[in-house]
């Protein structure tokens, strides 16, 4: 008898023991992200408008591209800022891998939410300023991403309608409780009065204010900006409307609202910055680079583009000179 126990105690410590390998080596394996490893990633996005659902596109192609397994908790506040509270605490409560926030108010929300879990942002104008970072270059222990505020974007969009289009009184139109935006209208002021020009500022709080604050600037300005703010960009095709009817030349902040019918902005493919915070979250999930070590990335590239079709519509008459500053939009 004390040899079978004996005997069995042998057997069950050997098992033991490879039970203890086995698990060692399936735990170094989900640190570092192996093959097999499958990650959930929580995606929180602000607003349903065309440049931040490219940036969340180019964010998931990134990660597909780099072969990352992923089962993705997709959710969309709807321009809400109780519901980014609500989707930052699920995500924590459900203890995913990472958190891909999209917008100031998602990122505000994912911070305030967890300390532990990583967190990749993009489409913020300025996050030192939202304080989701300490700096560019050294952001914080859990958290870095991309930044939609490239320096030269918004002068060259403000020269061209002072310079080109002859503007003296601009509009603006945007929402006072996103921080993003209070940046980007403290800069446009600054530049518009360095040409001497006159900016109207409107402000909003939702979307459904929207168009009667477009309509309060009627007979008051010559051109209207809208900056990347998610609450009137939300709202746009309201913008336009008013535009086109009272034939005053709209301008905005980034190329997928320029599309839908704003004369002109300079900007960047948010699918391509999407795509950049991706390719943080690919080093992060695999083991490679913690956020903190991680810094803020600008857009890659930037452009003017020139729609022709909505100039028309606004009853400013295109000059081909045009050409030399920036490009046409061709309608694709």
């Amino acid at each position: 008898m004390k040899k079978k126990v004996k005997g069995l105690s042998i057997a069950l410590a050997g098992m033991l023991l490879l039970a203890g390998c086995g698990s060692k080596e399936s735990a170094g394996g989900s640190e570092k992200g192996g093959a097999d490893k499958e990650f959930k990633v929580g995606i929180s996005q602000f607003a349903p408008h065309p440049s931040l659902d490219a940036a969340t596109e180019g964010f998931k192609k990134a990660l597909k591209d780099k072969g990352i397994k992923v089962k993705y908790d997709e959710q969309n506040a709807q321009a809400d800022q109780n519901n980014v509270q609500t989707i930052a605490k699920n995500f924590v409560g459900d203890k995913v891998d990472l958190i891909f926030a999209n917008a100031t108010p998602s990122a505000t929300a994912a911070l305030n939410a967890t300390k532990e879990i990583p967190i990749v942002f993009t489409s913020v104008t300025d996050p030192v300023v939202a304080e989701l970072v300490e700096s560019l270059d050294k952001p914080g222990k859990n958290i870095t991403g991309t930044t939609d505020n490239h320096p030269d974007a918004t002068k060259t969009t403000i020269h061209f309608i002072t310079d080109e289009v002859k503007a003296k009184n601009i509009g603006v139109i945007y929402n006072a409780g996103e921080p993003n935006s209070e940046v980007q209208v403290k800069e446009v002021k600054k530049l518009v009065e360095e040409k001497g020009a006159k900016l109207v500022e409107v402000s909003v709080a939702t979307t459904s204010e929207v168009k009667q604050a477009t309509e309060s600037l009627v007979g008051r300005v010559d051109a209207i900006y809208v900056p990347t703010d998610n609450t009137v960009v939300t709202a746009l095709d309201s913008v336009i409307a008013v535009a086109n009817s009272k034939k005053i030349p709209l301008f905005v902040g980034e190329l997928d609202s320029m599309k839908k019918g704003a004369v002109a902005a300079s900007g960047f493919s948010y699918f391509d910055l999407g795509y950049q915070s991706g390719l943080m979250a690919v080093d992060i999930l695999t083991g490679k680079k913690k956020p903190s070590e991680i810094p803020v990335q600008l857009p890659s590239s930037l452009k003017l583009v020139i729609n022709k079709k909505a100039a028309e519509a606004q009853g400013l008459k295109v000059n081909e000179e045009w050409s030399k500053l920036g490009e046409f939009y061709d309608g694709k």
